[in-house]
C-alpha cells in the first residue's frame, strides 16, 4: 500500500472522468488552500495522471483506474464533492507533515 509524508508532496492531482466540472471546483478548491504551501494542484482525466503524482484524489468510482494508471502514488478516493472529509485528511497531512496512504 503506497504511502507518503504530507510534507514530501509537491503535486496534488484531482483525476476524473465524466466532465461534469465538480472535479475541477475540487482542483480549485484545494488549489487556494494549498497554494501557500508550495504545492501544486493539478486536474486530469484519471487515465492520463502524470507519473510524477505523489497524491491522486478521485471520486470512489475512479479509485482503482487511477492505481492503475499511477501504481506507487497514493490514491484518496472522496464519495461527495462538496466537503468530503477526504479533501481535509490530504490538507491536514500536508499541513501537518503526516502520513497519507492508499
Amino acid at each position: 500500500m503506497p504511502t507518503v509524508n504530507g510534507s514530501d508532496v509537491t503535486k496534488v492531482v484531482v483525476a476524473c472522468d465524466a466532465g461534469m466540472g465538480s472535479s475541477v471546483m475540487v482542483a480549485s478548491n484545494l488549489r487556494s488552500k494549498l497554494q501557500a504551501r508550495g504545492v501544486e494542484v493539478v486536474h486530469t482525466p484519471v487515465n492520463e495522471i502524470p507519473a510524477d503524482a505523489s497524491v491522486v484524489l478521485c471520486h470512489q468510482g475512479l479509485a482503482s483506474r487511477a492505481q492503475s494508471t499511477v501504481p506507487d502514488a497514493v490514491i484518496v478516493p472522496f464519495t461527495i464533492f462538496i466537503g468530503d472529509p477526504a479533501f481535509t485528511k490530504v490538507e491536514d497531512a500536508i499541513v501537518k507533515g503526516t502520513t497519507l496512504e492508499s
